[in-house]
């Protein structure tokens, strides 16, 4: 089997990145393979959600998170009280990741060495992603750093990587 990583944005999205990366989850599953992610907003939900649709055992899924589920779980309920994402977004995560975890606990990879969410530790969970993979698939709106990371490890890998790139207008309050 080959383990195809997916990479993308989360802050920002729209219908095409979703119709995006449900459809190349969704290829990559029926065709066999894996898909391996971070488990993050928006892109990597649509292709968690898309490969336990068509998965149901979900032994074609890795999912890397950086720290435990209970911390992440944490540090999501914070952002949401700060307004950086809403409530429902955050409860919406954490349930696709305890279900994955209930379901298939071998396909949520945890690391509970990391005691807190930051940069540091996306970045390290993104190498995770990238050494689990046989390619990359990035999914990125508008430059975002985090991606622009994953693509980097990438390339230092010799992965291959295919980009999908999108330019969304953000409207600030």
């Amino acid at each position: 089997m080959k383990w195809v990583g997916i990479s993308g944005s989360w802050r920002a999205t729209n219908k095409e990145v979703e119709t995006d990366v449900r459809r190349e989850a969704a290829d990559i599953i029926k065709a066999g393979n894996g898909i391996v992610s971070g488990g993050a907003l928006n892109v990597d939900s649509f292709a968690l959600g898309e490969a336990m649709r068509l998965n149901p055992d979900c032994s074609q899924i890795k999912i890397f998170i950086p720290t435990s589920l209970e911390t992440y779980d944490k540090h999501y309920h914070k952002r949401a009280e700060e307004g950086v994402i809403t409530n429902e977004q955050a409860d919406k995560l954490i349930a696709q990741l305890r279900k994955l975890k209930n379901t298939n606990p071998k396909s949520l990879i945890e690391n509970p060495k990391n005691t807190v969410v930051d940069k540091t530790t996306y970045f390290q969970r993104n190498m995770a992603v990238v050494e689990a993979s046989n390619e990359l698939l990035a999914f990125q709106v508008n430059d975002s750093e985090g991606v622009t990371d994953t693509i980097l490890k990438a390339k230092e890998k010799n992965i291959p990587v295919k980009l999908f790139k999108y330019k969304i207008k953000i409207i600030e309050d």
